[in-house]
């Protein structure tokens, strides 16, 4: 068996779908440039709208007008509703019965997810969702982490390096004992530095497959 014991998930992006992919498709509906919701946000990323949101320094109405703002700077017209409104992914069945098969194996996990205060535009608990049943399956799994970490409930968002101590610190843990997944190579760079094992996900296959890898163990 690996030495690891603690595995620490990011939410959108590798429990569920990419939110990047709902963010192209609204660009194409939009006659916007592709990944231009990104673009948007990874100006000034530690105080434009799309971070002051998550750290919750901002409400909803107030996101609309700012991204807004922003993306017209960058030549184009986009609301920040319209961004709100594609947030929540599809969940990925194998990783929800990845965490119960390292539950039910020993293992400690956690979440750490960058998101925005729930209610606010119609969007519902820590993952983003639009509907009450949708609401409903994201508590279901959240419920299966032993400690949950939200941007916007504790004002600090990733990359902080403070977030994942925070986690540490919850779990009764060190860095070294941690693997990390996060969809975003820029999250996962402080996990590293900090001593967690990380993994970049790129698609729920292949998240499991290195995960099994580092774990030692198979998955499903």
């Amino acid at each position: 068996m690996a030495r690891y014991t603690h595995i620490i998930f990011d939410f959108g992006g590798v429990i569920t779908a990419s939110p990047f992919e709902a963010f192209n498709r609204l660009e194409a509906e939009h006659d916007l440039p592709r990944d231009f919701v990104r673009r948007v946000n990874s100006i000034d990323p530690d105080s434009n709208a799309w971070a002051r949101f998550e750290r919750a320094e901002i409400d909803a109405e107030a996101f609309d007008a700012l991204f807004a703002d922003e993306a017209r700077a960058q030549g184009h017209e986009l609301r920040g509703e319209a961004v709100l409104a594609v947030l929540a992914g599809a969940v990925r069945p194998a990783m929800v019965a990845a965490l119960d098969t390292l539950k039910a194996s020993g293992f400690t996990i956690g979440c750490i997810t960058n998101n925005v205060p729930g209610g606010k535009m119609g969007l519902r608990g820590a993952g983003m969702a639009r509907s009450e049943e949708a609401a409903n399956e994201v508590a279901g799994i959240m419920a299966r982490f032993d400690h949950v970490i939200e941007s916007s409930k504790v004002g600090v968002r990733k990359p902080d390096p403070r977030i994942y101590e925070m986690m540490c610190e919850a779990l009764g843990t060190e860095p070294a004992d941690c693997i990390y997944l996060d969809d975003l190579g820029i999250n996962c760079k402080p996990a590293a530095m900090l001593g967690m094992h990380a993994i970049k996900v790129t698609s729920g296959e292949q998240a499991l497959v290195d995960l099994s890898a580092a774990l030692e163990m198979p998955l499903p």
